[in-house]
């Protein structure tokens, strides 16, 4: 009892007085100024005695109350060369990482974790560096990741419609210059939102990333066994995939898939990149993923088989009784997922409204400056004039650009476009993060919206121009979702732990440039070494999607009947049984076998929580529940990148020596295994069980164990 009401009074007093002022009533004040990693200090005290952030992180109160972990009165060192460097190499890998990963599985997982935590890492190893550089890294690396998300679910449209169309030319410099003006839009357009969102609504929306990061940075300056968990992880999703990977040594079947009467199915791709991303996104949404794709795979499925019989039914051209499970699913069932998605991603944006309206109420109060005069340093924007010129500037750059292949109404329809999902993104991530984002579902609105903008003008006759001009206003709008979203949980971090919110704005747009420069060639070495958009490659299931949302609309052949039984299930989701429609519609659109091992994950981040949900508090007055659950982000994290970024090392790896005219011959392959038991020709695949049950107990082992730093 004496415990609790002490650890209750040292959270009362960090809470009125602040992590320094924590420090200062319970250790002696120094009467000299000291250096703080590195950087020159005023007199100061010992690093405050209790990990983490003051309680008002987690409270629902104003954003003007709130004491960030460095006072708006200090300055440290911030926006500096090394910061800059390390933060744009990051972006550069982390965006490379994230196209993989994307291309291969259509989902997408936030950087920022693991940039924050590899910031902390590489400063403590160089031994100088303050909190606030180390934020520097993390928001101009994770900034090449957002990019990348954006990229990656559209423009490999265009690989996919060159295999049919050679007259489509996929260019570099195309690539670059709208990946970096739907990046920049993204972050302008947030600005005049970060008042509204990120201060005033703070603990209304958590931004659980934003401030996971924001943990991870504090912690990292007050000492630092997250760091190795992090890198744990990595190490292993990086052996992991080296082994399994199909087009890497691939000695077990890492997809096993068991077939069902009438056509049904349900496997699953047991990978660490996706065990991770269903640990990070919680139960209730991968549940929610898991039961459309259910929905899709165990019941639409069989009953479309049932309903064509052997019929011919567009738009296929076989018999419906010769089609097997996937072919279902490729011919039909994306279509319902196309209709859902979209249908959710307007929904969405109807109850985004009031926000919209109320944000730019805000923005234009401030239109003039950043903030001067009595404005604190941890609330200076980049000046409002400055914004809306840049914005401006760039959407006359896109029509008369002649890469980008839009004329003046679709460079305004971008500029609309962006605004609004900006908008509805920056919200989203607010509630759900942003690995969970439904960009995809926005691009899908945009495009239709579009798509129909160009049939009604008589646009629509101009074969592949017009279809590439439609795709790249869907990639400027979609880049531009995806960058705003990050660049809300990196302000939110920021704005925890005390940053300048105008220098990590200028940071976000170094960061999306970086990663514009080299996603081009990044696209053509994973195509040319995979195969984007094929059957055997990394699928694209984004890009496939709004590929055949244009050629549909624009040709008059989208078969609207699926869409609108999508479009259906997505209202009824909505508002009758009061779920987020637009995770299920993702699980309807992707196949069982991702959702399987994401929602493995999901379930994992739930027995976590009922293990530790009533353990109190630590010693030092942290929640065991957030301590264990951050150490299981952490590691999950870890598994995500260190899988990826092993992906794309294969990838180039089989660019090179295909090139030199060389086969790889380090491809194992797992069908021997198959042959070794008599009459059971399944043996890779129970391995592949197995070895997935392994990862899920180091994943276990890391959220339970004790983290000594």
């Amino acid at each position: 009892m004496l415990g609790r009401c002490a650890r209750r009074a040292a959270r009362s007093l960090y809470a009125t007085r602040g992590p320094r002022g924590f420090a200062a009533a319970v250790s002696e004040p120094s009467a000299d100024a000291h250096t703080f990693n590195g950087a020159q200090q005023m007199p100061s005290v010992d690093p405050p005695a209790q990990r983490g952030l003051p309680p008002e992180a987690y409270e629902q109160i104003p954003g003007s109350e709130y004491r960030p972990y460095v006072p708006a009165s200090q300055s440290l060192a911030e926006f500096t060369l090394k910061a800059v460097v390390i933060g744009v190499l990051m972006a550069v890998v982390f965006g490379a990482a994230n196209a993989y990963l994307g291309l291969r599985v259509g989902l997408t997982v936030s950087a920022s974790i693991p940039a924050a935590v590899m910031a902390v890492a590489i400063f403590r190893v160089l031994r100088r560096g303050t909190i606030l550089e180390t934020n520097m890294v993390q928001t101009i690396g994770s900034a090449g990741e957002s990019v990348a998300a954006g990229v990656i679910f559209t423009l490999p449209a265009l690989f996919i419609w060159q295999r049919s169309d050679p007259s489509i030319v996929v260019d570099l410099l195309q690539v670059s210059v709208i990946a970096g003006f739907g990046g920049l839009l993204g972050v302008l357009f947030m600005i005049p939102l970060r008042r509204y969102l990120i201060s005033r609504e703070h603990g209304k929306l958590p931004y659980p990333e934003g401030t996971a990061c924001a943990e991870v940075q504090v912690a990292g300056d007050m000492g630092g066994g997250k760091a190795r968990m992090l890198f744990s992880g990595l190490g292993l999703g990086a052996l992991y995939q080296t082994l399994a990977n199909s087009r890497g040594l691939g000695l077990w079947n890492e997809g096993p898939h068991l077939p069902l009467p009438k056509k049904a199915q349900i496997g699953g791709d047991f990978t660490p990149e996706l065990l991770g991303v269903g640990f990070i996104i919680g139960p209730r949404i991968a549940a929610i993923m898991f039961g459309g794709s259910a929905l899709a795979w165990l019941i639409m499925i069989p009953a479309i088989n049932i309903w064509g019989g052997n019929n011919v039914v567009y738009p296929a051209d076989v018999p419906m009784s010769d089609l097997a499970s996937g072919q279902i699913w490729s011919y039909y069932l994306r279509y319902v997922g196309a209709g859902a998605v979209g249908c959710a991603g307007i929904v969405t944006l109807i109850k985004s409204f009031p926000t919209i309206i109320e944000s730019i109420r805000l923005g234009m109060g401030h239109v003039g400056g950043g903030g001067g005069g009595d404005v604190p340093r941890t609330q200076h924007d980049l000046p409002m004039k400055l914004v809306m010129g840049l914005a401006a500037l760039m959407a006359v750059a896109l029509w008369l650009w002649p890469g980008v292949p839009v004329n003046l109404l679709g460079a305004v329809l971008i500029v609309i476009f962006s605004f609004f999902f900006v908008t509805v993104s920056s919200r989203i991530v607010g509630l759900i993060g942003s690995s969970s984002n439904p960009v995809s579902g926005m691009t899908i609105a945009a495009l239709l919206l579009t798509s129909l903008i160009w049939v009604v003008l008589g646009l629509n006759d101009g074969g592949a121009a017009a279809k590439v001009a439609v795709l790249a206003v869907g990639a400027v709008v979609c880049i531009s979702a995806a960058a705003a979203g990050d660049t809300s949980q990196d302000l939110k971090t920021g704005f925890l732990v005390g940053a300048t919110p105008s220098r990590m704005q200028i940071g976000e747009m170094m960061g999306v440039l970086a990663c514009a420069v080299t996603i081009g060639g990044v696209l053509i070495v994973l195509n040319e070494s995979y195969g984007i958009g094929t059957a055997d490659g990394l699928a694209a299931p984004q890009a496939t999607l709004m590929s055949l949302v244009i050629d549909g609309v624009l040709s008059d052949t989208l078969p609207w009947t699926f869409v609108f039984i999508g479009i259906g299930l997505a209202l009824v989701v909505e508002f009758v049984f009061k779920l987020p429609s637009l995770a299920f519609a993702v699980g309807v659109y992707l196949p069982v076998s991702l959702m399987t091992p994401i929602l493995v994950g999901g379930l994992m981040r739930r027995a976590l929580t009922r293990r530790y949900e009533d353990a109190g508090d630590t010693e030092e007055g942290v929640s065991v529940l957030a301590e264990k659950r951050e150490q299981g982000v952490l590691y999950a994290s870890g598994l995500i990148a260190g899988a990826a970024l092993v992906g794309v090392l294969i990838g180039g790896l089989i660019y090179v020596v295909t090139r030199a005219g060389v086969a790889p011959a380090w491809q194992v392959g797992h069908e021997w295994m198959d042959g070794l038991i008599p009459f059971f020709p399944y043996v890779s695949w129970v391995v592949g069980v197995l070895a997935f049950a392994g990862l899920c107990w180091m994943l276990w082992r890391a959220g339970t164990r004790k983290v000594t730093t």
